[in-house]
């Protein structure tokens, strides 16, 4: 990167650090953009000329890009379609971490109370990640080649956030959220899935319908 855009980045990493130690701090996301930017010692325009508004914000923090894809780095060398629930997996680790704090988030993200409501829910960044998982399934040969990535990247995002949307108003629990969003991934790639993957993605939804049963089951018992 250039000075300049090494500079813009070091600026938006440190207004997404600063906003996710206010929110921490105050346990709410109703902060004003003069006191994330004083925390991150920038101009009070810069959040907005490098955001555009504190719902972006809110929504770099819940993604936190660096640490995501350090740990997607680590992960063992498997197949396309694994790797798409394993990148499941390690974003509701960060929730199952510190759910009041990931909690209070998706609230904000979810209200639809403000100007900027139809922002979407996946920054452009991770938005290219998953796209990038969907289309590597594609090459694999686990997904039909006809599949529109783009469309298929926002069915799972849409997927992903009506469990959300389910966990904020106290509908699923926690250590449901990993297998309710699995589920509803398999079923749908299983839906694109050419024949020779079909079947293995019908199991995988399987698994995680066990997963569910049991936790309800356990649930019921307690």
């Amino acid at each position: 990167m250039t000075k300049r855009e090494q500079g813009k980045a070091d600026r938006r990493r440190r207004i997404t650090a600063a906003a996710r130690d206010l929110i921490r701090e105050t346990g709410d996301t109703g902060l004003s953009m003069r006191a994330i930017a004083a925390r991150a010692e920038v101009s009070l325009s810069t959040p907005y000329n490098l955001f555009g508004s504190k719902r972006a914000i809110v929504l770099a923090v819940l993604e936190d890009i660096d640490d995501f894809h350090e740990r997607f780095s680590r992960l063992q060398d498997v197949d396309a379609v694994e790797r798409i629930f394993q990148a499941v997996s390690i974003t509701i680790g960060y929730y199952a971490d510190d759910p009041a704090f990931y909690k209070t988030l998706w609230t904000a993200l979810l209200d639809s109370s403000g100007k900027d409501e139809r922002t979407a829910l996946l920054t452009p960044e991770r938005k290219a990640f998953w796209m990038a998982l969907v289309s590597a399934a594609v090459r694999e040969g686990a997904l039909r080649p006809e599949i529109d990535v783009e469309l298929m990247t926002r069915a799972l995002d849409l997927t992903f956030a009506a469990v959300m949307l389910t966990w904020v108003f106290e509908a699923t629990r926690p250590e449901e959220l990993e297998p309710s969003v699995g589920y509803g991934y398999a079923l749908t790639l299983a839906g694109a899935a050419t024949d020779g993957w079909r079947d293995r993605l019908a199991a995988k939804a399987a698994e995680f319908q066990d997963r569910l049963a049991g936790l309800r089951l356990s649930a019921a018992a307690a």
